[in-house]
């Protein structure tokens, strides 16, 4: 039986993530907080998030603005 694994995708820092949306890492943690995104991860004591997910997050900080 074989089975498949879910693609893996590269966890970002709040400062990536938000360069490549266009928002402050500010903004970011604001989101989280919000609970509009949850980290994917840790490195040290920064918190990893994954691309798809920053992106919602802009979608859903766009919709209630």
């Amino acid at each position: 039986m074989r089975t498949t694994r879910a693609p893996e995708y590269p966890l970002l820092t709040a400062a990536v993530a938000a360069l490549e949306v266009g928002v402050t890492p500010a903004t970011i943690r604001k989101w989280v907080q919000l609970e509009r995104l949850r980290p994917a991860g840790r490195q040290g004591k920064a918190f990893l998030y994954r691309l798809e997910d920053v992106f919602a997050a802009e979608r859903a900080a766009r919709r209630h603005d």
